[in-house]
């Protein structure tokens, strides 16, 4: 793969800078309930040095009843103050499964105006299999101003996307599994209808990540969402079940150079719930 501080670094990238003075690493890990893990716990327990802890669940929209939805814009810079990451620093954001949750904190700083961002590839369990420190501590943290300026074209609302969903365009492209996109399986969370968005494709994140959990060559990328039937010169909303693994794709649209995509923050959570917008099953 090609390091590129600004989507996805290796883990040789990381051990060489990580001791420079501008480098801040955050751990994005985040599970769902049924993966009966604790993110915190398995921070405090190991984590790469210097690496602080980004809370997916705290570090968001604290007014909305929908899981972690984008935070606002004065919630964020002040968290990122007191986590001491600011202007002027290269942040790489990695998770405990390999890549999962990190993408969503990645996209999260590009929504913030953050171009100095990038994911580690394969994340913690890459990190530890090649022998690479962790530590218990967590780092002496000081205040660092952050400018942000809202990308808001980043990110869509359920109106949005319904619009979307009606005409046809842009073209909307859901990270959850098979089964769950067709409706054959059930939703993780309670009280949502199955099925998907109609007139949106399907390209499990999983299509995306080598049995490593890095992420695929850029052919191999570009192949992926080709076969699911994306046209790539063309605009994409990702969606998900709660906003987490779409941020997957959309990290892999920017690899292959295609600028003009948009997560929908609620996905499944929002939609599934939603009693006025229709659910499509079986093929897209």
């Amino acid at each position: 793969m090609t390091d590129d501080p600004k989507t996805l670094v290796s883990t040789d990238w990381l051990a060489k800078h990580l001791k420079d003075p501008d480098m801040r690493v955050l751990d994005a890990s985040w599970y769902l309930p049924d993966a009966n893990r604790d993110a915190k716990a398995e921070y405090d327990a190991a984590h790469i040095p210097g690496a602080r802890f980004f809370d997916i669940d705290e570090i968001s929209d604290a007014r909305s009843s929908l899981p972690h939805m984008a935070p606002p814009v004065e919630k964020f810079m002040s968290r990122m103050r007191a986590m001491g990451v600011g202007d002027g620093h290269q942040v790489v954001v990695y998770d405990g499964d390999g890549l999962l949750s990190a993408a969503r904190v990645w996209w999260l700083f590009r929504l913030m105006g953050q171009e100095n961002v990038a994911v580690l590839d394969g994340g913690l369990p890459k990190w530890v299999a090649e022998g690479h420190p962790t530590e218990d501590m967590p780092p002496i943290a000081r205040d660092r101003h952050m400018t942000v300026r809202l990308q808001n074209q980043l990110v869509r609302d359920v109106t949005q996307v319904a619009q979307a969903s009606k005409l046809g365009d842009p073209q909307i492209v859901d990270a959850r599994s098979t089964a769950r996109f067709k409706g054959d399986a059930p939703e993780p969370r309670e009280g949502l209808r199955a099925g998907h968005i109609p007139k949106s494709r399907n390209l499990p994140y999983a299509d995306l990540l080598n049995d490593d959990k890095t992420m695929k060559s850029t052919d191999a990328l570009r192949s992926a969402f080709e076969a699911a039937g994306v046209d790539l010169e063309r605009p994409v909303i990702t969606t998900c079940g709660s906003g987490v693994t779409a941020a997957i794709l959309v990290l892999a649209l920017e690899r292959l150079g295609h600028h003009d995509w948009s997560l929908y923050d609620g996905s499944w959570a929002e939609w599934g719930a939603f009693p006025t917008v229709p659910v499509a099953t079986g093929e897209a």
